[in-house]
């Protein structure tokens, strides 16, 4: 039966000013309650890893065992099936791939006489990676967080995942952690562990640097600490945009937008189109997909409060508009999807044609599904194995190559009144 799913459905011209303003959701009561928790865990340490894990997750875990045992490990495979841990490792492998050939297409080397000037990359030495629970268990997350880091060389890879009310970690999860050669796995979730991975308490020594997907809490905390740690972006609800055509088939962009509000009822999934009818379909779509799907609840919710479809003139009016909302994913279902794939400057992720969609870039595509969210597409990237690294150039210059530059230097530093600069230069050609 159709739902009674009310959807917005605009014109481009009556699209609310504010409407694309997501980090919104980032507001003044949020950051005072997440600052209150980080400032407890720097306090009190792992006391108050246990009280906020009783209190937000109800599970009563010992300061003992906020770390996940080796045998725990081990048991959690008896309680998966061999189809999900051998997805896992194919998972494992495509998105490894991947980062890997990222890294060697970088390296790079000037070499002139008498000079060598090469860029060399060298991995953090730490990392926390943040793995969502709660409703749904994520350990495609541990995969796209941990595998690009590994591929980077991280010595020390830390996962933090909030327990069950048993005080249990989901075991596809842990069985994620094993397969992708995780250090250190501890039941500890929410602003508690964006805290103890950035300042440390009792049972969890600091990272260089925190990744990882989370609800807003999550994204808050994350924001409050890289003033002192290294974060990846800020990756809060997920969320996809479509663009399409009369070309495109209803049906499909109603299910990637449903299958987008699962995540949670804080999920954003929209469509931007040139066709009325095709907007009017989708509508159509939405109601009869919701009214039946699984987790309808939580779909119903989403697509209700920040679902969206907009209707445009013109494709260049398309494109702009899906520029300004800046998505984590889009897709693109048009008669020339390339076209309009170039003309995008703000995305998370382009998914190109009506065979490419966000589940398979979520499980199968080898490309990583922590992205940025909120609009922040416009200045962050989607989370790679560059993230993991750090860039250093090495110089190497002969006596003759420096003597080619003597005098450019000398007048710079002149210019800009530093003359011992210039005598560094000069003393090494002095007799």
């Amino acid at each position: 039966m159709p739902s009674e799913l009310k959807i917005r459905i605009w014109n481009a011209q009556e699209v609310p000013a504010d409407w694309f303003k997501r980090a919104k959701a980032l507001d003044e009561s949020v950051e005072n309650n997440v600052k209150a928790i980080i400032a407890e865990v720097r306090k009190n340490g792992g006391a108050a890893l246990v009280k906020f894990t009783e209190k937000f997750d109800k599970a009563n875990v010992k300061p003992e065992r906020l770390r996940v045992t080796p045998e725990e490990v081990k048991a959690a495979y008896i309680k998966v099936i061999a189809e999900q841990v051998e997805a896992l490792k194919l998972m494992k492998e495509k998105v490894s791939s991947f980062e890997r050939a990222t890294l060697k297409q970088l390296g790079s080397a000037t070499l002139k006489k008498g000079a060598s000037v090469q860029t060399v990359f060298v991995p953090i030495q730490s990392v926390g990676c943040y793995v969502p629970g709660g409703q749904v268990a994520y350990p495609s997350t541990v995969v796209m967080t941990t595998v690009p880091a590994k591929a980077a060389g991280v010595p020390r890879i830390v996962v933090c995942s909030p327990p069950d009310r048993d005080g249990n970690v989901n075991p596809l999860v842990l069985v994620a952690c094993d397969v992708c050669g995780v250090n250190e796995v501890y039941r500890v979730g929410g602003v508690q562990a964006i805290a103890s991975l950035a300042y440390g308490t009792e049972a969890i020594a600091p990272v260089c640097k925190i990744v990882g997907p989370g609800s807003k809490y999550v994204t808050m905390a994350k924001v409050l600490v890289s003033k002192d740690v290294a974060i990846d972006m800020p990756a809060g609800p997920s969320e996809v945009l479509v663009l399409a055509d009369e070309t495109a088939e209803a049906m499909f962009v109603a299910a990637d937008m449903v299958s987008q509000a699962e995540h949670g009822s804080d999920s954003v999934a929209g469509l931007i189109t040139t066709s009325k009818k095709l907007a009017e379909d989708v509508a159509g779509w939405l109601a009869k997909m919701a009214g039946s799907a699984e987790r309808g609840e939580i779909v119903q919710k989403a697509l209700q409060t920040n679902g969206f479809i907009i209707t445009c003139d013109t494709v260049n009016e398309l494109v702009e508009l899906a520029n300004v909302f800046a998505p984590e994913h889009l897709e693109i279902m048009t008669r020339n999807p390339l076209a309009i794939a170039d003309k995008i400057t703000s995305a998370g992720l382009i998914l190109v044609g009506p065979y490419s969609p966000v589940a398979l870039s979520d499980y199968g595509s080898g490309t990583n599904h922590v992205l940025p969210t909120g609009g922040f597409a416009r200045s962050f990237s989607g989370l790679s194995a560059l993230d993991f690294v750090r860039r250093v150039r090495v110089v190497d210059y002969s006596r003759d190559g420096l003597r080619a530059l003597r005098s450019h230097v000398r007048v710079l530093t002149e210019a800009e009144n530093l003359p011992n600069h210039s005598r560094a230069v000069e003393v090494r050609f002095e007799e």
